[in-house]
């Protein structure tokens, strides 16, 4: 058990997430979806009405809901797997947040200042004693005091395509154009947002993967821990 924080931001369809949930197993550290939390919240608006088809949020009506404590998210763990996944009001959403009109609706949400003041409070408390986390605003704003800051980045164009055959695994249909137009607004949104727009944090380490495979990526990471803080990874 390592009580270090790693934070990993970057691009969508890096594979943040599942860098982030290897690590957080080999190492023995609490993982965490910062995404996850975002589009639980989108779901939550999608459910209740809240965003038009023209992505028009009922910003009033939501802030009212999370102040009144009717949105609980939480991270709960499948004791057969191991492995954590998200419930919103206590159901199970992990599959739900992961479908294409969430991903069309979550930057939307995600700019919103009081639903990232939400999503910070949580992540906070479930990181006190050292977690893994990804998301885009990691290492500059939810803590920019980790110990160690991983900026991931690829080719729209690839990210795209991972994205679409993980949606043609689960039996979704969409088309390479659909995805990549999404990829490419998201991107656009997550960089350009008013509060904590996707950046490199100052002191964060770059990993593009465009080309690399996930045994690759493994290798680099274990140089790093081993270098910066001993650890056999």
């Amino acid at each position: 058990m390592h009580n270090i924080i790693i934070a990993i931001d970057g691009f969508s369809s890096t594979g943040k997430s599942s860098f982030a949930k290897l690590i957080a197993a080999r190492l023995g550290i609490l993982y965490l979806d910062s995404g996850a939390m975002y589009r639980a919240v989108t779901l939550y608006a999608l459910n209740s009405g809240y965003i038009t088809a023209d992505h028009t949020i009922d910003e009033a009506a939501l802030k009212a809901d999370l102040d009144a404590g009717k949105v609980e998210i939480a991270f709960v763990r499948n004791e057969e797997t191991g492995k954590y996944g998200i419930t919103l009001n206590g159901a199970d959403a992990e599959t739900r947040i992961r479908q294409l009109d969430i991903s069309g609706n979550v930057s939307y949400i995600a700019v919103i200042p009081f639903v990232r003041n939400f999503v910070d409070n949580l992540l906070h408390r479930y990181g006190e004693n050292g977690c893994i986390m990804d998301g885009r605003d990691i290492g500059t704003a939810v803590f920019p005091n980790a110990d160690l800051k991983i900026y991931m980045t690829a080719d729209p164009a690839i990210r795209a395509q991972r994205r679409l055959d993980e949606m043609k695994a689960k039996g979704e249909t969409a088309s390479f154009e659909e995805v990549l137009q999404n990829v490419k607004e998201r991107d656009y949104i997550d960089s350009h947002r008013a509060m904590n727009p996707l950046r490199k944090a100052d002191d964060a380490l770059e990993l593009d993967n465009s080309h690399m495979t996930f045994d690759d990526q493994m290798k680099w990471l274990g140089g790093v821990l081993k270098e910066r803080f001993g650890i056999d990874f």
